[in-house]
């Protein structure tokens, strides 16, 4: 330990030691780092976990939060991912209610602070990884590795890949699994305190630890984790257990009963124990709540797991964990998303990529070789430590436990990312140690800092919206149909169907099988009226995915343009089919009828959109209105007036209520509703055309002539207005010769 501190003097200035100051510089340059990201949009799954989850919103009873997932699906649903993390959701809320709304800004800047939080505690968490654990006489912890965790702190604050933790809003579950992960780390620590006492422990302090762990797991099921890293910690740093000398006596078949009773005595088992059963109840927990079992990940979200061979998974899940490591070591190639064909599957061993996994284990071997052998105390006991934290956090999403429903996800490496920086700080002591070169090495390690910073802040800059964010990953992923896709549907939204197209057409030629793509490419062609091909890439579309029912829906919106009314209705049913809850699918169903003259069929169908979304405009106006030109005026306004208690601001209700009511002759009323329409839309030039034909009934001409001009000023081609118009000038021209 001694000699690290001085390996690393001449990098880690005396001036910034002292333990504020020292998490004041932490705190200070972990800000710096993502600061741009505080008034950034929501972004890709931003939009499912937050402003599209119903938990957030009042209405919702908070109860339900510990019933669905974190998307806000019912756990119980064979659809839901099964992420349970109730009390991540939670602050998602509290930030809603805050905030009063969706406002991003106040999520980012929690989500900033909550890193710096975590990197501020990294010093405390290394300080003992590094220096171990002693107390003063007063029961104070004592800082025995200031420069090696102050350097450790840094290098964890400045690193890029935790851009998608820190400015993407979901990544607070990362965030808040850390957080109490770190946590239940140091109150581990603190069941010791009683060094002088050897075995000696607060059981309470081990029990708060297991209960910070729990916290973990809710905020982010990796947080259980904890446990193993705090048995690791106890066995090596506070049982000091040498695994190599156990080993050496078992191979020579030394009696080790002395040991096993000094453990006994010592109180390991006895906390082993505690950390054992405090897992396993939590794990039976979480598999009760999960419900119907695992989630239903497809090829798509993780091709490897789905190989045949054995060999080919166990090939490509090492490689996976040789890119993850890369991405530690050379963070500048990032990308929101690393699946569908972003990394190819590695189907044989004379794939070059073997390398890689070759170099990862080559390295691991070596550093597991150090940490078990070395005569060295403290290198064996740090090396231990940082292989601990850098592989122990990472094990829920290595696939070898369960399936995990991504290729390589930044995300995942938050936690890890401090077992990289325990190796990469005992690196350049050891260097140091071994160079005559010092500034040579602090240049190194200072240049490393800045760069990383420079990239954080080019990053959080991706991450500030979509179009940014999208874009950044075609130089990275090219191969990826997901980000192609992403590209085109944010071009879509912007109105650019054309680029849409392009991008659309590449995710489906790089995934023949991509089926959202699929459905969005034909949207765009329906509403260019190029109907042959969309109806070919729908169809195409729920023959891959039967289940799709927003395929089915949009194929019978193109049947219906085609006139193929029989196939547009088995489509639209079979949509409702798969998902009972469509309002929009009946909307469409009802159109369809309206245009088969089956009033009654498409009055069910829209009742029944309605029923489903009580503000679904469309269907409630297009009921006014068949009500309206079947003669069937009470009904309409009964209609009507029920729509409107519903969804008292929509001005396309109000101007169709008003006709209704000027029909029967409530010209007060329908005035009223006309004005207030006109209000919420002045330039509707139908809306001024109808409240001139209301006037030329009523009698007021010089108000129906008034609103006749200003129809005819917004839409001069409206033919029904210049006719009315034509037949006011006529009658006010004959009652001028009349004299009246």
């Amino acid at each position: 330990m001694a000699d690290l501190e001085a390996n690393l003097d001449h990098i880690i200035p005396s001036s910034v030691l002292p333990p504020f100051r020292a998490k004041l510089v932490v705190g200070f340059v972990s800000l710096i780092c993502f600061a741009r990201s505080y008034d950034g949009d929501f972004v890709f799954d931003d939009s499912e976990a937050i402003v599209n989850n119903k938990d957030l919103q009042a209405e919702t009873p908070l109860g339900d939060l510990w019933y669905h997932d974190f998307w806000g699906s019912r756990l119980s649903s064979n659809t839901s991912h099964k992420s349970y993390r109730p009390l991540t959701v939670l602050t998602f809320r509290i930030n809603y209610c805050l905030s009063g709304g969706f406002y991003p800004m106040s999520f980012h800047v929690v989500n900033i602070l909550l890193h710096s939080g975590i990197s501020v505690l990294m010093v405390d968490v290394f300080s003992v990884l590094f220096g171990g654990l002693q107390y003063s006489s007063k029961g104070r912890r004592l800082n025995l590795a200031p420069r090696s965790s102050l350097l450790a702190a840094l290098l964890f604050a400045v690193h890029p890949v935790h851009t998608e933790c820190v400015a993407g809003v979901v990544g607070r579950a990362d965030l808040l699994g850390a957080l109490f992960f770190l946590l239940s780390f140091l109150g581990y620590c603190k069941a010791f305190r009683e060094s002088n006492k050897e075995g000696a422990h607060s059981t309470f302090w081990v029990f708060l630890s297991i209960l910070l762990g729990a916290v973990a797991m809710l905020c982010k099921e990796q947080g259980i984790t904890v446990l193993g890293l705090n048995a690791v910690f106890d066995i090596l740093v506070i049982g000091k257990l040498n695994v190599l000398e156990i080993v050496q006596k078992v191979l020579h078949k030394d009696k080790l009963l002395e040991n096993i009773g000094m453990l006994r005595n010592g109180g390991l088992l006895f906390r082993m124990t505690l950390l054992a059963l405090g897992g396993a109840g939590m794990l039976y927990m979480r598999w009760k709540i999960m419900g119907t079992g695992p989630p239903p990940f497809t090829e798509v979200d993780n091709p490897a797991s789905f190989a045949d061979s054995m060999l080919v998974r166990a090939i490509n899940y090492n490689y996976y964990y040789s890119l993850n490591a890369w991405l530690l070591l050379c963070p500048w190639w990032l990308c929101f998303d690393w699946s569908m064909g972003c990394i190819p599957l590695i189907k044989s061993v004379g794939d070059w990529r073997v390398i890689a996994l070759a170099a990862l284990w080559f390295c691991l071997i070596g550093l597991i070789y150090q940490a078990l052998c070395s005569e060295d105390s403290h290198k064996r006991r740090v090396l231990t430590l940082g292989l601990g934290f850098l592989i122990i956090p990472f094990l829920p999403a290595s696939n070898l436990f369960f399936r995990v429903g991504f290729v390589v996800a930044e995300r995942v490496l938050y936690l890890p990312s401090a077992g990289y920086c325990i190796l990469l700080t005992f690196g350049f002591g050891a260097l140091s140690k071994h160079t005559k070169k010092k500034k040579l090495i602090t240049a190194l390690v200072l240049g490393i800092m800045f760069i990383n910073t420079l990239r954080c802040m080019i990053r959080s800059g991706e991450w500030r919206n979509e179009e940014k964010l999208f874009q950044s990953a075609l130089s990275v992923c090219p191969l990826n149909a997901k980000v192609h896709y992403n590209v085109g549907k944010n071009l879509a939204d912007k109105g650019n169907q054309t680029a849409a197209i392009r991008y659309y057409r590449e995710a489906v030629r790089l995934n023949p099988k991509y089926v959202h793509a699929m459905n969005n490419l034909g949207n765009i062609l329906k509403e260019r009226n190029e109907l042959q091909e969309a109806e070919e890439l729908l169809s195409l579309a729920v023959q891959i995915q039967p289940d799709f029912a927003a395929a089915w829906m949009n194929l019978g919106i193109v049947q219906n343009s085609l006139k193929r009314f029989e196939a547009a209705e088995r489509s639209y049913r079979t949509a409702i089919k798969h998902r009972r809850k469509y309002p929009d699918c009946y909307y469409n169903l009802g159109r369809l009828y309206a245009d088969l003259n089956r009033h009654v069929d498409a009055l069910n169908a829209w009742r029944n959109a309605t029923v489903l979304k009580p503000e679904h405009s469309l269907a409630w106006n297009n009921m006014i209105i068949l009500l309206d030109n079947t003669g069937n005026l009470a009904q309409a306004e009964a209609v009507g007036r029920e729509a409107l208690e519903l969804i008292p601001n929509d001005h396309s209700l109000m101007f169709s209520l008003a006709n209704v009511l000027g029909k029967s002759q409530k010209y007060k009323e329908s005035e009223a509703l006309f004005l207030k329409a006109i209000k919420a839309h002045p330039n509707a030039a139908s809306y001024h055309g109808n409240l001139a034909v209301l006037y030329h009934r009523w009698g007021h001409l010089d108000l129906a002539k008034k609103h006749y001009e200003i129809s005819l000023q917004l839409d001069p081609t409206a033919s029904g207005t210049k006719e009315n118009y034509g037949l006011l000038r006529r009658k006010l021209e004959q009652m001028q010769k009349k004299g009246v």
